[in-house]
């Protein structure tokens, strides 16, 4: 082993370490990766940064595009209230519903969108049915995960292990290539989901089931679930309030949530009340805070409280809302105050309170938000649906019942639809190529305005990209280093190549292994290469090697970190490291087995 593929493989490690640490941010470990190759003299610098031109980065960026339009359209969304409508109390037609429709959505749009989705959705129907959550996130979220291995567009590696056989002088995987299996998996996963696996997730049931007409949680409900003190009431203003008496009272303990006023087209506008803001005489004024102080702004001749047993909430619905959300794992905005997190995309809103861990915290000027934490954030309705659309940094878990007040604009629903079945008719019959009809969805999302430019443009997450671009490089280095024939003349001294089963299970289980301490892109860009020389070593067909590599970096089945698909439901799943070992590691197994027996019936050596 020479000087360079020691270096090229002691990068690999130190990338791998920093991942499987979760301390540095992975976007930042690909441009590391990009340095190193450079400052090494193992690839120039065009080489090193090669991968921000590749058509898999462009083609990334369309695919969140279109996923950002489905969500918004509520295209998404509306999957999930079928499984409500349709899926009864009974467990195990749920969580079939669940998981087909999970892994069938995921393979047109990102599986962590999909995965933030579809948590809200299974936390209504536990409530709904009285049964415990844990036996039907988990199940959900492994689906999302086999979402990767129904279409080329699913997920990244597959577009990795595709460009990488055209790089290589071979055919593309098409659209539907491997879609039979990824569907035979899907429904082996089901299987054992149902027979061995929810077995060891919590119990049957936690609770009898409740009427079907409570779709969720009061926003009182919320209120005590967050421990938010001191009561609310609404006043009319009956005269100018000057700001000193304003600010008084705001030292005594009350909290000016919102201020109603007439406009000139005779509406009522709300918002949030923030420091400095008038009152002024017919104003509408939300207020939280001690009992004896709102009796004490009570008896005063310029305010006349409303009701004697707190808010009219139904006067406030229409234009002001909460929503209890997570803060995703990978957030932007993790060590951030609460304030300043919020503050940036969604000026209007207010964090009233934090749970950790699952008790509220005492939320002051040191309090950061970190991961997991749920936060209760009350703000006007547009911004708070804002606030949900932004999935790399916040999950929602719920809206408070009163939400269903509120109509949603599904005007753009049909546009939608017709967008995604023009894009997959478009790639399935290779009448353009993937690339470019993804590009031309994204940009018909535009065109026909289910999203501003602005929008689109804010949707494609940036870490994403560089990420993929970042590591792209790395299968060059290997290759041009000799580290690719290397690793493969190790495998051909262990596997032989008597049988080329063998060298695809061994193949498999190092794209796994890979995973569980770098991203699966990671792990893709890395074993692709290895695999077609491999396959070449032996002469036999690269793509069953291929396919088995690709199915490899979707089955990160074992850990809660190996991918966010997982980790997002870690938190309101109340699950253990140990969950994952016990279900995850012979589900691997399982896929692995499944992938090696039938691929080479569809993909003949």
């Amino acid at each position: 082993m020479n000087s360079d593929i020691g270096f090229v493989f002691a990068l690999i490690g130190v990338a791998a370490v920093l991942m499987a640490s979760n301390r540095v941010r992975y976007d930042l470990v690909a441009l590391i990766v990009v340095l190193g190759l450079i400052l090494g003299n193992i690839l120039s610098v065009g080489e090193a940064l090669s991968g921000f031109g590749s058509s898999v980065v462009i083609l990334v960026a369309g695919l969140l595009i279109v996923g950002e339009m489905l969500q918004r359209t509520g295209v998404a969304r509306s999957v999930g209230d079928l499984i409500l409508k349709h899926g009864g109390t009974n467990e195990t037609q749920l969580l079939i519903l669940l998981m087909v429709s999970a892994g069938f959505l995921g393979s047109v749009m990102s599986s962590t969108a999909v995965v933030a989705i579809f948590i809200p959705i299974v936390l209504r129907i536990a409530a709904e049915t009285g049964l415990d959550k844990s036996r039907l996130l988990l199940p959900m979220s492994y689906a999302a995960l086999i979402s990767g291995m129904l279409t080329l567009i699913a997920t990244t590696p597959n577009l990795v292990v595709s460009d990488e056989l055209v790089a290589q002088g071979y055919a593309a995987l098409g659209f539907f290539s491997f879609f039979p299996i990824g569907v035979l998996i899907l429904g082996v996963t089901i299987v054992y989901m149902l027979v061995l696996g929810r077995s060891q997730l919590g119990t049957k049931t936690t609770a009898a089931p409740v009427k079907r007409k409570r779709k969720s949680r009061a926003a009182a409900e919320l209120w005590t679930a967050y421990n938010i003190q001191g009561e609310v009431y609404d006043f009319w203003v009956g005269g100018p309030v000057p700001l000193e008496d304003v600010r008084a009272l705001k030292a005594k303990g009350v909290i000016f949530e919102a201020r109603r006023r007439r406009a000139r087209d005779r509406e009522r506008e709300t918002v949030l009340f923030r420091d400095g803001m008038e009152l002024q005489r017919d104003d509408l004024v939300l207020v939280r805070g001690p009992k004896d102080v709102l009796e004490e702004i009570a008896s005063r001749s310029d305010f006349t409280r409303r009701s004697a047993i707190g808010a009219r909430a139904e006067d406030w619905q229409d234009s002001l809302g909460m929503a209890d959300v997570m803060v995703h794992p990978e957030a932007s905005i993790l060590g951030k105050p609460p304030a300043q997190a919020l503050a940036h995309e969604t000026p209007e809103l207010e964090c009233l309170g934090i749970l950790r861990s699952g008790e509220p915290i005492s939320v002051d000027n040191s309090t950061v938000v970190q991961a997991g934490d749920r936060m209760l954030v009350l703000g006007p309705w547009d911004e708070l649906e804002q606030l949900v659309e932004m999935p790399d940094d916040f999950v929602l878990l719920t809206y408070p019942k009163e939400r269903e007040n509120v109509v949603p604009m599904l005007s753009k629903f049909g546009v939608a639809i017709a967008i995604l079945l023009g894009m997959v008719v478009l790639s399935a019959l290779n009448i353009v190529p993937v690339t470019v009809a993804v590009l031309l969805a994204a940009i018909a999302a535009i065109l026909f305005r289910t999203m501003s430019a602005e929008q689109a443009y804010a949707s494609i997450s940036l870490p994403t990209i560089v990420l993929i671009a970042g590591m792209l490089p790395l299968a060059n280095a290997l290759e041009t280093t000799g580290g690719s024939a290397m690793i493969v003349d190790h495998l051909l001294s262990v596997v032989g190549e008597a049988n080329p089963r063998v060298m695809m299970a061994a193949l498999f289980l190092l794209t796994a292994a890979l995973g569980l301490v770098l991203s699966n892109t990671a792990s893709a860009v890395l074993v692709a290469p290895i695999a077609i020389t491999a396959a070449e070593a032996i002469g036999v067909s690269p793509y069953p090697l291929a396919i088995s590599v690709l199915i490899a970096a979707s089955a990160a089945f074992s850990t809660p970190v190996s991918t966010p698909v997982v980790t997002l439901v870690v938190t309101p799943g109340g699950y253990a490291f140990s969950d994952f070992l016990k279900l995850g590691v012979p589900l691997t197994l399982v896929v692995g087995l499944v992938t090696v027996v039938v691929t080479p019936f569809l993909f003949p050596y």
